[in-house]
């Protein structure tokens, strides 16, 4: 017999997959960072428009560079090039996903395109992802970038129908109890449902999409969700009753850091984590370097929500007159019906306001922002990854939600973690300077201790022993098992 030793395997192949736009790409990306530094090989496989714009405003190449096995991969998101990607239109990208992308992705599988692949980690909200790697006999792991409790109310949409608690009867039963998602009984109301739920019909197209693509993930080998235990655990118990395998291994952009430090090599640290699809305007860090601690309100609405004019300058009166320093991030495309290049007419004490207290940019680096020592609140629209970015900074939250899971997180927000306020379905420049108030002055103390305690939390999560640490190493050992399965 031959002393030669076995061939060493290679490291497994995992295809990522996210959904194209900002938040669900921003969180895969610091997925496929984290198993890129644990030794596997990572496709990352990005729409073409989407891809351009990282290559365009940020470091991406760069960061990535210092992983030999890992690549990115185009696909084109079937919408034209011109389509704005945001606000009502951004629904539109679901049917072109379905109709044109995910052909070419079986087919681009099938023909060998990214050579073999052990595993696919694709975004949840893509549930046929699954037909596809089941006929190719490929083990698939569904993630899904939104919190666990938002996740849970649209797996719960069947019930809701059924209970006749959707579709909503009217104005006046928006803030009766909704009791047909287990474990929210006690605070959840009609409009803290999902903004889909708010249709006049249950075959409403939007609704249909979310409640079935969500309801495939029980067949997926496992659940990954950018969440920790000991944030959303009770809702965590009741999804594991219908996805046993589900890994909590978030927050990410924490947990990303965490493992760097450890693997505190100088290129690995050298280059930046920014993952923007708009050019990021660094001025606002010298503007904050010169506020005072905690002084400072920033302002952002994510990457889709698109704001009438007149929601603008409610929000931009309430802010004024509330007398706080603000940083405020107003898109290019944020508000319908701009031209661009048009002047708009702005009444001169907002100007004078804004002068004295304020700073506006087109998009800002945010997880710096937050982490700064002038921030101390947040107006958000309760995306799941500003979210959780603010939870870590510690920064307590003034919550307006956009649409889709933002209700639900909102909600979360002040109810369950007590950890700002929610301002959904208002826009009165009244309300808005009396939340600021509450946020800044008059309840500082009780946010200061609970966004404390949550931070607090969320960096021992991501830190060793921490249950996102050892969740994540599960996640990797179970996929080196599986990618034994896969035929060579």
């Amino acid at each position: 017999m031959s002393n030669m030793e076995p061939p060493h395997p290679l490291p497994p192949h995992v295809l990522i997959f996210p959904l194209p736009c900002q938040g669900h790409v921003n969180s895969m990306l610091n997925l496929a960072q984290l198993l890129s530094l644990a030794g596997l090989h990572v496709t990352f496989l990005n729409s073409d428009h989407n891809h351009d714009l990282l290559v365009r405003y940020t470091d991406i190449q760069a960061r990535f560079a210092c992983y030999p096995g890992f690549r990115f991969t185009t696909i084109p998101d079937g919408l034209p090039l011109e389509h704005p990607r945001n606000g009502e239109s951004f629904m539109e990208l679901f049917d072109a996903v379905k109709s044109i992308t995910m052909p070419l992705f079986r087919e681009m599988l099938v023909s060998g395109q990214f050579g073999l692949v052990n595993c696919i980690i694709a975004d949840g909200i893509m549930g046929y992802t699954i037909d596809i790697a089941n006929e190719l006999g490929i083990p698939i792991f569904h993630f899904r970038t939104i919190s666990a409790c938002s996740f849970w109310a649209y797996f719960s949409i069947p019930q809701l129908i059924e209970a006749g608690e959707i579709p909503i009867k009217g104005n006046e039963d928006m803030d009766a109890l909704v009791k047909s998602v287990p474990g929210m009984e006690t605070f959840l109301r009609s409009r803290d449902l999902p903004s889909f739920c708010r249709c006049s019909d249950v075959f409403n197209p939007g609704l249909q999409l979310v409640m079935n693509e969500t309801r495939q993930s029980p067949r997926a080998r496992g659940l990954i969700l950018n969440t920790f235990e000991n944030l959303e655990g009770p809702i965590l118990s009741q999804i594991r009753t219908q996805c046993p395998t589900t890994y909590t291994i978030g927050p990410l952009h924490a947990h990303l850091k965490s493992r760097l430090a450890k693997h505190a090599t100088n290129t690995l640290q050298r280059s930046s984590n920014s993952s923007s699809l708009w050019e990021v305007d660094r001025s606002c860090m010298t503007w904050l370097d010169q506020q005072s601690s905690q002084s400072v309100v920033y302002i952002s609405f994510g990457s889709i929500a698109v704001l009438t004019r007149e929601q603008v300058i409610e929000f931009w009166y309430g802010v004024v007159n509330s007398k706080k320093n603000f940083l405020w991030v107003r898109r290019p495309d944020s508000i319908a019906g701009n031209k661009e290049g048009e002047s708009e007419d702005i009444p001169v004490e907002l100007v004078e306001g804004t002068k004295e207290r304020g700073y506006m940019v087109g998009w800002a680096p945010q997880e710096e922002v937050l982490a700064h020592k002038a921030v101390g609140g947040f107006l958000t629209h309760s995306g799941w990854n500003s979210t959780l970015e603010s939870i870590v900074a510690g920064v307590p939250m003034v919550c307006w939600p956009y649409f889709a899971d933002q209700q639900v997180n909102s909600r979360f927000v002040s109810e369950a973690w007590k950890l700002g306020v929610d301002m959904k379905d208002l826009c009165d420049r009244k309300i808005v300077e009396q939340m600021l108030n509450d946020l800044m002055v008059e309840r500082r103390t009780e946010f200061v201790k609970s966004t404390a305690e949550m931070a607090g939390m969320s960096r021992r999560s991501v830190n060793e022993g921490g249950s996102s640490y050892s969740n994540f190493d599960r996640l990797i050992e179970d996929i080196r098992l599986m990618s034994m399965e896969t035929p060579i």
